[in-house]
Parts: C-alpha cells; sequence; structure tokens
C-alpha cells in the first residue's frame, strides 16, 4: 500500500546549508533501496518534505527524521493513502521556497515568504504540485 507523507521542520543550525547537502545525500542513497520518492523543499531554516512509498517504509522514515538532530519543531502536515505517487520522478527532489516566485508564493499563502506553519497540509501539497508542474524541482535521480 502506498502513502504520501508530507511534514514541516526547523534547522537546528541557522546556516543549514550543510544539513540539506547531508539530508539530500542520505536520502537519495537510502531510498532508492527502500522504494521511497519525494522532495524536499528549504527556506528560512524551514524544511518542508513529501515523501512518497510504502506504509511501513515511510512510516520508519518519518520516525527517523523525528528524530534527527538536524530538525525540531517537526509537524506531521498530511498523511494519505494513495493511488499513484506524485513526485515518482525523484528518489528527492530539492527546491529552494527563498528563490520561488512571489507570486507563486502568494497564491498560497498569507505573506510573499511560505511558512507551512502556518498552513493545511493540502495547501502545502497544493503548492508542491505547482512546483513540479512549473519544473522548479531539481535533482531528478
Amino acid at each position: 500500500m502506498l502513502v504520501r507523507l508530507l511534514y514541516v521542520s526547523r534547522a537546528v543550525d541557522k546556516d543549514c546549508s550543510k544539513a540539506i547537502e547531508s539530508i539530500l545525500e542520505t536520502s537519495r542513497s537510502h531510498n532508492m533501496g527502500n522504494g521511497i520518492t519525494g522532495v524536499l523543499c528549504y527556506g528560512g531554516s524551514v524544511f518542508l518534505q513529501a515523501i512518497e512509498g510504502g506504509r511501513m517504509a515511510v512510516n520508519a522514515l518519518y520516525n527517523h527524521i523525528a528524530a534527527d538532530q538536524r530538525h525540531t519543531d517537526v509537524v506531521l502536515l498530511h498523511y494519505e493513502e494513495i493511488t499513484e505517487r506524485r513526485f515518482g520522478g525523484w528518489t528527492m527532489g530539492q527546491v529552494n521556497l527563498s528563490k520561488l516566485n512571489t507570486s507563486v508564493v502568494l497564491k498560497y499563502s498569507e505573506r510573499p515568504e511560505f511558512d507551512p506553519y502556518g498552513v493545511s497540509g493540502l495547501v502545502s501539497l497544493a503548492l508542491l504540485e505547482e512546483l513540479m508542474a512549473t519544473a522548479s524541482i531539481i535533482g531528478r535521480a
């Protein structure tokens, strides 16, 4: 059974560029063998991540993420059973939220800076789907 999970967290280190690189590298090597796909968005020390795959694999990964010392304030935004993957082209795609067009952000947010803590999981998922449709997600693997 396939599931999709969205969560948001804050980077412990305010300069999270090393954490981002480490998370992406670990994700890409781990996810391929475990049937997990997804996308990691980051900006302003906030991570928004969607992960898809088998229920047991996704749940295990989320538990690992929640215990990861690079994150704090981990909040589950959305969890659902799915019939097909939306982010199946990426073992872990990436998007820098701080580089998004303001008009795209304002479509889903009260302010020009997207804050996943202040919107529903469905709004965050809609933003991710728009980013996919507009080829804003990089890192196909």
